[in-house]
C-alpha cells in the first residue's frame, strides 16, 4: 500500500493534480448531477446504454469523472483516481474520437458533437504523470505516506 500513497513534496506534482481535478470535475458533475448544463445521471446512463456500454462500465465512467476529481483535489488515492481518468480518456479516444481525427472542432467545420482526440491526449499525459509521480505537495496521500 505504501506505493499507492508515496509521493514527493513537489509543487509541480500539485499543479498537475489540481489541473486534472479542476478540468474533470465539471464533466463528472454534468454526468452525475446535471450541473453545468449536463444531462444528469439517468440520461447519461441511457446514452451509454444506447452506445452499447454495459451499465457497470457506464457507472465506472461516471465515478471516475465525478469522484476522481474530488479525490484528486484532496490528494487522496491520487494514483487510483488518475488511473480512472486515464482509463476513461483511453476508451473515449479508442471508441469515439480516433475516428474523427486529431483536431477538436474549433471552427465548427465538423458535424455537431464531433471532436478529435487532441484534448484527450493532454488528459492522458497529465493522468499518466500523476499516476507515476503521485499527489505532490499538500496531499492526504503524502500525509499518510509520512506516517508510515
Amino acid at each position: 500500500m505504501n506505493g499507492v500513497f508515496r509521493t514527493s513534496n513537489s509543487f509541480v506534482d500539485l499543479v498537475l493534480r489540481l489541473t486534472l481535478a479542476v478540468v474533470f470535475f465539471p464533466h463528472g458533475a454534468q454526468k452525475a448531477l446535471g450541473w453545468f448544463g449536463g444531462p444528469g445521471l439517468s440520461a447519461t446512463m441511457a446514452y451509454f446504454a444506447k452506445a452499447g456500454f454495459p451499465p457497470l462500465l457506464a457507472a465506472l465512467d461516471i465515478v471516475a469523472e465525478f469522484l476522481g476529481p474530488i479525490a484528486l483535489f484532496f490528494g487522496f488515492l491520487t494514483r487510483v483516481a488518475a488511473f480512472g481518468i486515464f482509463s476513461v480518456m483511453a476508451v473515449a479516444v479508442w471508441t469515439v474520437h480516433r475516428h474523427v481525427g486529431f483536431f477538436m472542432n474549433w471552427y465548427g467545420q465538423m458535424p455537431a458533437g464531433k471532436e478529435g482526440y487532441e484534448y484527450h491526449l493532454l488528459a492522458l499525459a497529465i493522468s499518466f504523470a500523476v499516476i507515476v509521480r503521485g499527489a505532490g505537495l499538500l496531499s492526504i496521500d503524502g500525509a499518510i505516506a509520512r506516517r508510515k
